[in-house]
């Protein structure tokens, strides 16, 4: 069972800065974790308390012409968390992070090769490396 499209999802959320009203509590948990991302084990930890309020319910289903496969049923937490539970038990509690362009807080999921993402997007990579190449200049003059 592929868990990365739940935790994209649970990025999608951290990022929606005006989520529908029954989600804006779990759109804070969720935020929080993220928020940690740079102490592994605060992480965790905010993750096991959410694998404990919002169970997992696994469920087959063919609903999209896939042939029987699993989703997750219940509340929307459940998937989300056990999307990101699921990322860092599979490649790590760094490949949770916040942007470091400092104009922005966006989550993000670094599933690069290598574990270099730092940025949400390639536009906030590219304000980033922008405003450092102009205070490199800015320094030499």
């Amino acid at each position: 069972m592929d868990l990365t499209s739940y935790a994209e999802w649970a990025v999608r959320l951290v990022n929606d800065p005006d989520p529908p009203a029954e989600l804006r509590g779990l759109r804070a948990e969720l935020a929080a974790v993220f928020d940690a991302a740079d102490a592994e084990e605060r992480l965790v930890a905010l993750l096991n308390e959410l694998l404990v309020r919002y169970p997992v319910r696994p469920q087959l289903t063919d609903h999209d012409g896939q042939g029987w496969h699993l989703h997750l049923a219940g509340h929307t937490g459940a998937a989300a968390v056990m999307g990101l539970a699921s990322m860092v038990a599979e490649l790590g509690a760094d490949r949770l992070g916040r942007c470091l362009e400092p104009h922005c807080t966006r989550a993000f999921l670094d599933t690069s090769s290598n574990r270099s993402r730092r940025y949400c997007s390639a536009r906030c990579a590219s304000r980033a490396n922008v405003a450092a190449y102009r205070a490199r200049r800015r320094g030499g003059q």
